[in-house]
């Protein structure tokens, strides 16, 4: 797919949260996925899948068939703190708990592997991953930690904000401000 064919051409999109709703923070992209899909209204060509928790191999099945995917995930790195994020492409992906599954492969093998297969797969260059810093993601709890909880709408803002630039929806800001405008009335 080209990407600068105009506006008349249909870029296949999936949206997808990974991640756990009971693991804690690990919920985060699940929680992301539903709070740009609350507010980003009808895209053509955009599918939201607001809860993945598949890995591996299994993912090939989830992301086929699509020319560009946006990943909302979790990352546990203990260098930044909970609640800053991070965003890469396919090209340079860092591996996060739900992107790498110790008993199966990580997500750049998978994708390297269907390609090889010849499934049709987004190029990595179109595969935008957003992950942010978690402090608990082993915890059976359906509630976030307190950190993440109180600055979740901070950095849903932003990442909400690339994702519209990435959908060429102009100025992400422009898109909230209008959203909130038709929550208002």
């Amino acid at each position: 797919m080209n990407f600068d064919e105009g506006v008349d051409a249909l870029v296949k999109t999936l949206l997808v949260g990974m991640g756990n709703p009971i693991l804690c923070d690990d919920a985060v992209g699940i929680r992301l996925a539903h709070y740009v899909n609350s507010r980003i209204g009808q895209v053509p060509g955009l599918t939201v899948l607001e809860e993945c928790s598949v890995g591996g191999l299994n993912i090939l099945e989830v992301v086929a068939d699509y020319d560009r995917v946006i990943v909302l995930d979790s990352i546990k790195t203990t260098i930044s703190r909970p609640g800053y994020w991070y965003r890469f492409s396919a090209e340079s992906l860092l591996e996060t708990m739900n992107l790498n599954n110790i008993h199966d492969t990580n997500f750049a093998t998978a994708l390297a592997l269907g390609r090889r297969l010849g499934i049709a797969l987004p190029e990595d260059k179109h595969i935008h991953v957003f992950a942010v810093e978690v402090l608990d993601n082993i915890t059976f709890k359906d509630q976030m930690t307190e950190t993440l909880e109180q600055h979740f709408l901070k950095y849903a803002a932003e990442i909400y904000s690339e994702i519209a630039e990435i959908l060429g929806l102009g100025s992400g800001s422009d898109c909230a401000s209008q959203s909130d405008k038709n929550t208002n009335n």
